[in-house]
């Protein structure tokens, strides 16, 4: 049985300001960023699910008491008989991306009220509904207690980084110092593509999006480009080897912040997006994974970051990247470091 969602639930928004919030205060405060802050003072006391109705948006599950923000939407269930609200929370956690669609607005994208009240639900049986969500709770543990590990492993890595190589702030160590223009064999973007869409064959080409945050690289993300006049772009400088890094240029909380070091076989020879950069190192010098560590550490990104245009439309230039200071360790000791990282790596 499907159901609109506005036919089971009571849907109402907060009424406080962000600013509401009190650092000390007793019950959560509920606005549109993933963690909810604190106040001290509390208007609902309540099962329910919340939906953060601009920017990023997502979906929060709360029993109690609590305040919320003036585009948070409080969900409430209207009918115990034929909707478990967990129920509701898991399904709304996956339709977040559909509302993501529906969004409007300039700066900030914002839903409205019937995007959710509209939105249609699959509605089992309570029973089933309870034990659908027995499943996702499970699941959800283990998920955690997996994230938990691999951050605990990706603190492993940076502690072993500035044990064998010192604070590199101050290179307290003594190591010679290099600009990434002589440590490189390539450091350049390349041309805009022009007259381009997204399909199923062509040529493939890594985008930021396809890199992740923890600099690994999303190798599933299956888009390729192609130009109207029939024939695929070719770029043979541009094609991506073993142990290239990318690095976006451009974008607003991404320029030198997405920065991702190609360790899997399926992208090789793949071009890269305009809004990236390509980084060859030459490996007589430097390791490739050490440099990606580097550029990936406080002091790297402090370096980097530098060099970022602070314009909305943020972006870092490709003759700055190549002005960047790298120490340069003994390579047999940066080599040992790149072992017990790839070490690390195989047990994440």
């Amino acid at each position: 049985m499907k159901v609109r969602i506005g036919d089971l639930t009571k849907i109402r928004t907060g009424k406080l300001d962000a600013n509401a919030a009190s650092m000390d205060g007793q019950y959560p405060f509920f606005t549109c960023s993933k963690e909810p802050l604190r106040i001290s003072t509390y208007s609902y006391d309540c099962e329910c699910v919340l939906v953060a109705g601009n920017g990023d948006l997502n979906v929060k599950y709360y029993n109690g008491k609590f305040d919320a923000y003036q585009r948070t939407y409080i969900i409430e269930n209207n009918n115990v008989e034929k909707l478990y609200l967990p129920y509701l929370y898991y399904f709304l956690e996956t339709y977040i991306e559909e509302l993501r669609k529906q969004a409007i607005g300039g700066v900030i994208k914002y839903i409205k009220i019937c995007n959710l009240s509209d939105a249609v639900i699959e509605l089992p049986s309570i029973a089933k509904q309870k034990k659908i969500v027995k499943i996702l709770k499970s699941s959800k543990k283990c998920l955690d207690m997996r994230n938990t590990q691999m951050a605990v492993l990706d603190g492993l890595i940076k502690a072993r980084f500035v044990e064998m190589f010192g604070d590199l702030n101050i290179n307290d160590k003594g190591w010679r110092e290099i600009s990434l223009f002589d440590a490189c064999n390539k450091l350049k973007r390349y041309p805009t593509f022009c007259n381009m869409e997204y399909l199923a064959q062509g040529v493939r080409v890594i985008r930021i999006s396809n890199i992740l945050m923890d600099g690994h690289m999303d190798v599933d993300d299956e888009n390729y480009v192609f130009v109207y006049d029939g024939a695929n772009i070719d770029f043979p400088d541009t094609v991506i080897e073993l142990q290239d890094i990318v690095m976006a240029v451009r974008g607003d909380g991404s320029a030198a912040k997405r920065i991702g070091i190609i360790q899997e076989e399926k992208l090789v020879g793949a071009n890269i997006s305009p809004n990236l950069i390509r980084i060859q190192a030459k490996r007589e010098i430097i390791e490739p994974v050490w440099l990606f560590y580097y550029l990936t550490s406080e002091v790297g990104q402090k370096r980097l970051d530098a060099y970022v245009n602070k314009t909305a439309k943020k972006n870092i230039a490709a003759k700055d990247i190549a002005k960047i200071v790298t120490p340069v360790p003994d390579l047999n000791k940066q080599k040992q470091y790149v072992d017990f990282a790839n070490q690390v790596d195989k047990s994440k």
